[in-house]
Parts: structure tokens; C-alpha cells; sequence
């Protein structure tokens, strides 16, 4: 980990923090007063971003590649609730207000490289912000309700159904997301997943 200052490619962070759909309506003066918060860091592919269970919580900014939130029992069978890329984010911010343990882990799904602040000097920085504050607070409540609207997508649509929404609604991931990774999330084998792209291709 190391800061954007003292990074060898800070001027290139620097613009991809600015392309990040929370951070790019930010003030000059809000930038200057951030960055010294955020250290880079970066992470190989299966890396744990953070884990179910923690209680240390940590605000993510993707700059490059991509990370899935995810559940899993205690037999260690998972579930796939979201993925994150370049612009976007992940949080444990809903937590952190609750004052419970992360619900989830965020995990790469390929190298990535992230901009992270802690949680407390996060919360800090948006109650100094008002107007950032509610833009970050609706952000994580349309995540909230893209998970929910994925989970009710599971049980409502059959695998043909399910597999055109995700194409539908993320055109900017369909390409990029590992079969086995993006079968999982629709809950189907990759061998099924295959069979459906080729007929949804022929149509």
C-alpha cells in the first residue's frame, strides 16, 4: 500500500479517481483534502478485499480490473451478489452504521488496483461534505436494492430470463466477466451458461 503522492503513477490515479462516478462531481478543494486519506493498494486475482465476519471496515474505490461481493455458509457454499469495476465502488457502509460485522466479502475477480480509505476517516470526510454525503448514502442504497432485485431475479426468471436481464442491465460487464464467475452469480453451470449464449447468439 502506499499513498497517491508517493505513488509512481499518481497522475494517472489521479484521473481515474476523477472518472469515478461518486468522486468525478468533487471539488478541487475536496480532492486535496482526500487524497492524503487514500493509500493504493493492489490486489492478485481471488484476493480478499475484505471479509465476511471483519469488523475493521474499509471504503473501496475500483481503479483497475474487478471485484464480486459475496455470502457464503458455513459449508462454504457461496453466492454471488454484485460486481464492481473501473468508475465504481464497494462498501461496507451499511454495516458500519449498524455496528455489525461485515455481511459479506469482497473479493478480485481479476488484478486489481484500488484506492481505499478506512471507515471512520471515510465517515469523517462525508459528515465535512453534506452534499457528497446524501450522493454516497443514494449510491449505497441503489446497491442495496441491486442486490435485491438480483436475488428476486433468482427465484422469478428462468436461466434464459436471467441471463438476458444481466446483458441488459450490465452491457458494460457481459464481455468481461469469467464464464465460470458470471454462471455462478446466475446461479447455472458454465456448461448451461455456454449453451445459452450460443442459442440468445443465433437469435
Amino acid at each position: 500500500m502506499t499513498t497517491i503522492a508517493n505513488h509512481p503513477q499518481r497522475n494517472t490515479l489521479r484521473m481515474q479517481l476523477r472518472e469515478n462516478l461518486l468522486l468525478r462531481d468533487m471539488t478541487p478543494a475536496q480532492r486535496q483534502e482526500l487524497e492524503p486519506l487514500l493509500v493504493v493498494s493492489e490486489y492478485r486475482k481471488g484476493d480478499p478485499l475484505a471479509r465476511q465476519g471483519d469488523e475493521e471496515m474499509v471504503q473501496f474505490f475500483v481503479l483497475e480490473g474487478m471485484v464480486k461481493r459475496v455470502v457464503s455458509n458455513p459449508e462454504g457454499h457461496e453466492m454471488i451478489l454484485r460486481f464492481a469495476a473501473e468508475t465504481e465502488m464497494d462498501t461496507a457502509y451499511a454495516a458500519w452504521r449498524l455496528r455489525t460485522p461485515i455481511p459479506y466479502s469482497i473479493v478480485a475477480v481479476t488484478r486489481v488496483r484500488a484506492a481505499e480509505v478506512p471507515m471512520p476517516q471515510w465517515v469523517e470526510f462525508l459528515d465535512r461534505h453534506p452534499e457528497l454525503k446524501l450522493r454516497f448514502e443514494h449510491e449505497v442504497m441503489k446497491l442495496m436494492s441491486e442486490v435485491m432485485a438480483h436475488t428476486i431475479t433468482l427465484h422469478l426468471l428462468d436461466a434464459p430470463g436471467r441471463l438476458s436481464r444481466f446483458n441488459r442491465k450490465h452491457p458494460e460487464l457481459a464481455g468481461r466477466i469469467p464464464k465460470k464467475e458470471l454462471a455462478a452469480y446466475l446461479n447455472l453451470t458454465p456448461e448451461t451458461l455456454s449453451r445459452l449464449k450460443q442459442k440468445l447468439g443465433r437469435t
